[in-house]
């Protein structure tokens, strides 16, 4: 009876959802997938999923309100991190995706209530993880920026020794940049051809908020306001230099670390592989004896 009560209920929903859409005029799931996929930087494909929480996402984030403080914070990281959300809708998709995990309570009351503190904690987790999702990614595009400021900082000092044209330097450099480097200084070199120079590179480093990006900006606001500034960009390219060996010892350090986690894993197995053949083995022996 609660089966057929259950169907009966999500198929009514469907069906009411469904035509007050094409009542209200929403878009389809292809148009929102759509939507998602031409403001997405990177190249995965949209799924139906993400479709799905995006719309309801939309219509949740009408309810949703923010300090101004916070509001400011989020909209600055989703900004600098690429995300083309605004903070309540950002805030509002954390909720969908952990509403929609608590959702698998209903069937575990009926099938199997055990289950029910298990999706509490998965809806729990989940909201949590979107909503520091967008410092993650803001993260891994700041490391993956300084990860070539060394090679950024070395061609400043060579190009300084011919030209003190700090733009066209930029313009040049973005032509062999990376991905994450390369969509920066694309939106810096139309700051800097639409408005001040200074306060471009200004908006440059607080959209990353990196202690090494700051060092290169103040060299280049240095050299506009007419120091040489060769000086220090090589004595900041040995400096760049050092921390890049440093770091890649730190990521070799890492790696064995990594490979004795695997070994114990394959060690486990072929554990319990004996001592599942030996305990077998034994309850058949004592079968025997009885």
């Amino acid at each position: 009876m609660y089966g057929i009560l259950f169907c009966f209920g999500a198929l009514f929903a469907a069906g009411a959802y469904f035509i007050l859409a094409d009542f209200l005029k929403l878009p389809t799931f292809a148009a929102t997938r759509a939507v998602i996929q031409a403001g997405r930087t990177d190249r995965q494909k949209t799924k139906n999923f993400d479709a799905v929480v995006l719309e309801l996402s939309s219509h949740l984030s009408k309810f949703v309100h923010l300090d101004k403080y916070k509001r400011r914070k989020t909209e600055a990281t989703l900004k600098s991190a690429g995300i083309l959300m605004t903070p309540e809708t950002f805030t509002a998709k954390a909720l969908v995706k952990a509403g929609l995990a608590a959702l698998g309570i209903i069937p575990a009351l009926f099938i199997f209530p055990i289950l029910c503190p298990i999706f509490v904690f998965l809806a729990i987790t989940l909201y949590f993880k979107e909503m520091i999702s967008a410092d993650e990614a803001l993260k891994k595009k700041r490391d993956q920026i300084e990860l070539e400021l060394p090679r950024f900082v070395s061609t400043i000092a060579q190009q300084l020794k011919a030209s003190r044209d700090v733009l066209s330097i930029l313009e040049k450099y973005r032509q062999t940049a990376g991905g994450h480097m390369r969509s920066e200084l694309d939106i810096t070199i139309a700051d800097m051809q639409s408005g001040n120079l200074e306060t471009a590179l200004v908006r440059f480093e607080s959209r990353l908020g990196s202690a090494m990006l700051s060092d290169v900006v103040r060299g280049l606001i240095s050299v506009i306001r007419g120091d040489n500034g060769v000086a220090f960009f090589e004595l900041l390219a040995h400096d760049f230099k050092q921390f890049e060996i440093q770091r890649l010892k730190l990521l070799a350090i890492k790696q064995p670390g990594k490979i004795r986690k695997y070994s114990f894993y394959m060690l486990a197995c072929f554990l319990l592989m004996y001592l599942g053949i030996l305990f077998f083995e034994i309850i058949n022996a004592f079968n025997g004896l009885f």
